[in-house]
């Protein structure tokens, strides 16, 4: 039985997080700054870089699966249960907490590589949080409160399955909502000629492909129909037991915990440990061949009370709501999960309100 070593994936992943970094690190390539320049000053393009990279992937996605390379059906997005609350409350708080403390989970790893010593005080928080949301206190009324409140869908909670349980061909409902609503967003954003520049292609372009090509390391080269241990299918390496993309909440839990852990023989580098370093060493490798390295810290107390709230929020919600601006906003889009497009509305309604508020409290001090 031919298997693949636990280490090949590891690299792998760290690899295509090390491009993930490195594009986000060239293109300012920021969810919570495409919401504010919505918000701001009217302007799209990072929107549409987020968008482009959301259109891509659910391109790349759909042509993996349909050509028998991975099975969507086995990611963590695509389940029978509706988690709706979670999804909306989840989405919510990160949303909120991604405006205060400057960017999501994924800015986060590329302003460490850059420096950001904020950052690092935000990457420690945030896993903190999220880990006591998995296994600890708030798991509690995660698991007892917030997953109560769903709808179990025996179809299955992604679109194209919906569309199979309305009435059409299972075949050609999956290439309706793959290319209806991939080629839709990337149309969208190509067909705006203005927004024809190096960054906004390389930023949309390339994180759509690394999404991609994550599905492809973990669901395809990581994948065995028959572990040799335990005779059951496996993916490799992976925290979750199944195929996983970049998402960067739970990723900095579990590389917390592998550091406090290190001792632990039991204890590796995992796929989701090796996309959050990766991301850190591709932003940092950027920064130092364009010489934009630069330390930062935190400028007042309120700059800091403000990314601590913001870091637990984003720990909080994105492991609620499973995934975050880049976990459910692009990874988890690409399977066209229906939770996945409710955790991304949250999350945008969310950060789009806090920001409003935030111009409200600087002109009513001014």
């Amino acid at each position: 039985m031919e298997t693949v070593a636990p280490n090949t994936v590891v690299w792998l992943a760290f690899a295509v997080a090390f491009v993930f970094g490195a594009i986000g690190q060239k293109t300012h390539f920021c969810t919570m700054g495409a919401v504010s320049d919505i918000v701001n000053m009217g302007d799209w393009s990072r929107m549409r870089m987020w968008l482009l990279a959301i259109g891509v992937a659910i391109l790349g996605a759909g042509f993996l699966h349909a050509s028998g390379q991975i099975d969507l059906g086995k990611t963590i997005y695509r389940t029978p249960t509706f988690a709706w609350l979670s999804y909306l409350l989840g989405g919510a708080c990160f949303g909120i907490g991604m405006v205060l403390a400057s960017g999501c989970g994924g800015k986060t790893l590329i302003r460490i590589g850059s420096g950001n010593l904020k950052s690092v005080v935000v990457f420690i928080v945030l896993g903190l949080v999220a880990y006591m949301t998995m296994r600890g206190i708030f798991g509690i009324f995660r698991v007892n409160v917030l997953e109560k409140a769903a709808i179990t869908l025996p179809g299955g909670q992604d679109i194209p399955a919906l569309l199979t349980a309305a009435g059409i061909e299972a075949k050609t409902a999956f290439w309706l909502a793959v290319l209806g609503i991939g080629g839709g967003l990337t149309a969208f954003c190509l067909l705006k000629r203005d927004f024809w520049t190096l960054d906004n292609l390389l930023g949309g372009l390339g994180v759509g492909l690394t999404v991609v090509a994550a599905w492809y390391v973990s669901g395809h080269i990581g994948y065995l129909a028959e572990h040799p241990e335990t005779l059951e299918e496996a993916f490799v390496a992976t925290n979750s037991g199944r195929m996983e993309s970049l998402s960067f909440v739970a990723p900095q839990a579990y590389t917390l915990e592998l550091l406090m852990l290190w001792s632990d023989a039991s204890r590796t580098v995992t796929f989701a440990i090796a996309t959050a370093l990766g991301v850190i060493a591709g932003s940092f490798a950027w920064s130092v061949l364009t010489r934009n390295f630069r330390w930062e810290g935190f400028a007042s107390v309120e700059d800091t009370a403000s990314h601590l709230i913001g870091a637990a929020l984003m720990g909080f919600g994105g492991v609620v709501a499973m995934g975050c601006t880049v976990g459910q906003g692009i990874s988890g889009f690409s399977t066209l999960a229906l939770g996945s497009l409710l955790t991304f509305g949250a999350i945008v309604a969310a950060a789009a309100a806090t920001l409003k508020f935030q111009y409200w409290r600087l002109m009513r001090a001014d």
